[in-house]
């Protein structure tokens, strides 16, 4: 996208969200900057599964911030008219094009229930706004759209009338992309399973039917067999327990890749705590050799010049292998900004401190929401700052070895020509004397 348009969005964000801070009623616990926030973060990731052109994404990121901004005018039924409106005098100020107003009020009203898109970008945010449905988020973000309705609609929904309610909207509910279809709706419909089997065994029978009905037998199970789910065919049973191996494959992968950076993060932090320790010690040393020379030696210079050679040699010694120290422990920091074109190129690394500590809190806040949406992009830069890392570790032990071995080497020349010093004519003369 252009400069242009990562201002406005930019702009737009700002605008959303101090809509939400002041405007919006803080009984609504769902629809809020933060489902916002990640119906943006579905869009995107959408919008680069599909390699959307600059144009259609710009709409798209600007419906998604747009599309709730409606619950400010206090109500929720019909709250799209007024997200329009709000989205079409915001992008009118900003000289947006019309053709990009008019799928920005096309995708906001497409969010509508019931959903009907006709276009690849209404069905993104359509998915988008029901991402939830299909991730293990849906429990939660479930329990907080009840407390929505029952706080701000005045519905008063029990859990009973409220699982009806789900199991009745997720079985007519269905995914318009192929992303959606396939990363999404088998967990929709792992959870719409786990529905119907609470509904069926929370049915209480009449008291004639409790009275003549027999307690069942508990089936046996096998010691290494897994229960199964009441109420599934054998298909239905077979795809569940597909699904459900997925998901805990994908969930051990996260936790894996998450344990491996961890580790290297402790590890290369360790080293250099080791590297910057050894540097002061030998920082430290050098100094306290420095200093007793020059309190002790350097007056009798000029009279027993036969130790200006040796004493020039440890000097030297002392001085370089604190310079060596003092390189492998100076700190190298960086510009310290970005473009909102590297954001979206994906090539600055936000993780570390040297990329973005002159940039303002707006500006940092919107580019790590860009980077934590991004799976792809985070740990791209989670690899960028561990190699990173390691170059600076590799170069600290560079200029460290170079100081250790000035000084190792550097002490035994010097011990050496002290030595030659001290047994020279002129010197044997002076002390006999």
């Amino acid at each position: 996208m252009t400069e242009e348009q990562f201002r406005i969005l930019s702009e737009a964000q700002d605008f959303v969200s101090d809509l939400f801070a002041n405007k919006v009623d803080k009984a609504i616990h769902f629809h809020t900057l933060q489902h916002t926030q990640e119906v943006l973060a579905g869009c995107e990731t959408m919008a680069d599964y599909y390699h959307l052109d600059d144009e259609d994404r710009f709409a798209l990121m600007l419906a998604a911030w747009f599309h709730d901004t409606g619950y400010s005018g206090g109500q929720a039924m019909g709250h799209e008219n007024l997200s329009v409106e709000l989205a079409t005098r915001f992008l009118t100020e900003h000289r947006v094009h019309q053709n990009v107003i008019n799928k920005v009020i096309g995708c906001i009203n497409t969010t509508r229930l019931p959903q009907n898109p006709t276009s690849l970008i209404e069905q993104i945010i359509c998915d988008a706004d029901l991402f939830h449905l299909g991730t293990s988020d849906f429990k939660d973000k479930n329990k907080l759209l009840r407390e929505e309705l029952n706080d701000f609609g005045k519905l008063e929904l029990s859990k009973k009338d409220w699982r009806k309610k789900n199991i009745e909207f997720l079985t007519k509910h269905n995914y318009f992309t192929s992303f959606a279809k396939e990363h999404l709706d088998p967990l929709k419909q792992v959870y719409l399973q786990e529905l119907n089997k609470k509904a069926g065994i929370e049915e209480k029978p009449d008291k004639k039917q409790a009275k003549d009905a027999k307690e069942p037998k508990p089936a046996l199970v096998a010691k290494n067999e897994k229960p199964k789910d009441k109420g599934l065919s054998a298909d239905e049973q077979k795809k569940l327990d597909e699904v459900k191996k997925k998901k805990e494959k994908e969930s051990q992968s996260e936790r894996a890749i998450s344990t491996v950076f961890r580790i290297v993060a402790q590890s290369q932090n360790n080293l250099s705590q080791m590297a910057d320790s050894k540097s002061n010690i030998l920082i430290s040393v050098n100094a306290i050799i420095l200093s007793i020379m020059i309190s002790s030696v350097f007056d009798k210079l000029k009279t027993d010049t036969y130790l200006q050679a040796p004493f020039t040699i440890l000097v030297v010694v002392c001085v370089l292998s604190m310079v060596f120290s003092i390189l492998a422990t100076r700190p190298n920091v960086t510009s310290g900004t970005f473009t909102k074109e590297d954001i979206a190129s994906k090539k600055t690394n936000l993780l570390f401190f040297g990329n973005f500590h002159k940039m303002g809190y707006t500006d940092y806040d919107w580019a790590m929401t860009e980077l934590l949406a991004d799976k792809n992009y985070l740990y791209s830069s989670m690899i960028k700052d561990t190699y990173f890392l390691g170059i600076v570790l590799a170069k600290k032990y560079k200029f460290l070895r170079i100081a250790y071995n000035i000084f190792m080497y550097g002490l035994i020349l010097s011990m050496i020509a002290f030595t030659i010093a001290f047994l020279t004519p002129g010197a044997t003369e002076i002390y006999s004397q």
